[in-house]
């Protein structure tokens, strides 16, 4: 199943798109998508709908981050052995954790916003994992079944932000807008190998990255299982996978970054398309 959330941002409306790429409105069946709707059961209740015979959404409706009530938004850096070595990185033995603000969350087709005082905002698409049901040291064997299915994220960063202004990654990552999700959350079921996905990033364009996830140093059965040994993972926690390479900062010899008015546009097999423009903040 391909589920959407569409409508003005804070009132978006559950949706699932059916086979012709139609949205259907599921809002007499479920009240978002979200929380303990993403559990197995509840995903079957809604693949037993024929989508056919819901309410035709008519328009073209703003289409929201595909997961409600975000609980907790991971983010794995330096996740891919050719990213880490552009930007000349050692490859790490663990997975690097840093978390994005709930505030940068945003949907697949809004604006992003250049902070004030920007001047190195960059790109980085990413697999998107949405938990399904409650994990706690898990195993890698065991980790994929607590997953509700995947998405597109664009890992939107401020350079100068995270590396340069005294503290964490999380100061560069957790921007308004920096983190695009979306537009459907994917159904695992649709997904049966997440570790051989195409991705890529356009700015203006022009090809940056061009990767798959079959590059990451550690997959996502191994991210969830070690993220579980640390904190609990609940339904509706999203995990950002990292970034193949090609962003602005591995651009050599001269970096290139975003400005205003720029165009990102970014695809993951099977789970759709981003689209977004940049705009500097008032």
């Amino acid at each position: 199943m391909k589920l959407v959330r569409y409508g003005d941002t804070g009132s978006e409306k559950p949706g699932i798109l059916d086979a012709d790429g139609a949205l259907r409105d599921l809002s007499a069946h479920v009240s978002d998508i979200a929380g303990d709707m993403l559990n197995d059961a509840a995903l079957d209740r809604l693949r037993a709908l024929d989508p056919a015979s819901l309410p035709l959404v008519t328009g073209d409706p703003r289409i929201g981050t595909c997961v409600g009530n975000i609980g907790k938004f991971m983010c794995i850096g330096l996740n891919y052995s050719d990213h880490a070595a552009e930007t000349g990185a050692a490859i790490p033995e663990h997975p690097i954790l840093f978390m994005k603000a709930n505030s940068a969350i945003s949907g697949p087709y809004d604006d992003v916003i250049m902070p004030r005082g920007s001047t190195k905002t960059d790109w980085e698409v990413e697999l998107g994992v949405v938990i399904g049901t409650t994990a706690k040291y898990v195993t890698e064997a065991d980790a994929l079944t607590h997953v509700a299915g995947y998405c597109l994220c664009n890992d939107v960063s401020e350079r100068h932000f995270q590396t340069a202004l005294t503290g964490q990654w999380t100061k560069g990552k957790s921007c308004d807008t920096f983190g695009p999700t979306g537009p459907w959350l994917v159904t695992r079921d649709e997904i049966p190998d997440p570790q051989a996905l195409n991705m890529s990033l356009d700015v203006n364009g022009v090809r940056r990255q061009t990767g798959t996830t079959s590059t990451m140093i550690f997959s996502v059965a191994q991210v969830i299982s070690h993220l579980s040994q640390l904190m609990t993972l609940h339904p509706g926690d999203v995990i950002s996978t990292g970034t193949p390479p090609g962003v602005g900062m591995g651009i050599k010899p001269n970096p290139v970054y975003l400005k205003a008015g720029d165009v990102m546009e970014l695809t993951i097999d099977g789970l759709g398309q981003q689209r977004q423009t940049v705009r500097a903040d008032d």
